[in-house]
């Protein structure tokens, strides 16, 4: 059975915020509309399920993130995921300029965890705290410098 990644589905805080961070490091929005409805409910499964959501595309158009802001039921807050807890981890991005993207983060108040790494002869990489808590991996590739 041929299987492909459609896309990673993150439930934020503030639509219009994540929405501005990801453009701004270069993805672009595919669409956008509002759930609802039995079928809503039934593939998600909530009752009364009500989501504002948008579809946003990495420039090779083989990314895709699926954001959702809860109406109903009400979103609930949690702590933020630490690196080493079990479970959705991070969504990871490859940049043409680790020092540029980082420079986009800052404008949006998002920093990295601990500073930039190193990874051999390989990467230049580093986690952020990206908007609603969501950790998002930055990484250059070395090859060629």
């Amino acid at each position: 059975m041929p299987i492909r990644l459609e896309n990673v589905g993150i439930a934020v805080r503030d639509l219009e915020a994540t929405i501005a961070f990801f453009t701004d490091l270069g993805l672009t929005v595919l669409g956008r509309e509002t759930v609802s409805g039995e079928w809503a409910d039934t593939a998600v499964g909530l009752d009364g399920n009500h989501a504002d959501v948008a579809v946003l595309q990495t420039p090779d158009g083989h990314g895709r993130l699926e954001l959702f802001e809860y109406v109903h039921p009400d979103a609930i807050e949690t702590e933020p995921t630490r690196p080493n807890e079990i479970g959705m981890h991070r969504v990871a991005f490859s940049v043409d300029d680790l020092d540029e993207a980082l420079a986009i983060a800052a404008r949006h108040g998002c920093h990295p965890l601990r500073g930039v790494a190193t990874y051999g002869d390989a990467y230049r990489l580093t986690y952020v705290r990206g908007p609603s808590g969501i950790l998002v991996m930055l990484a250059e590739e070395l090859h060629g410098r």
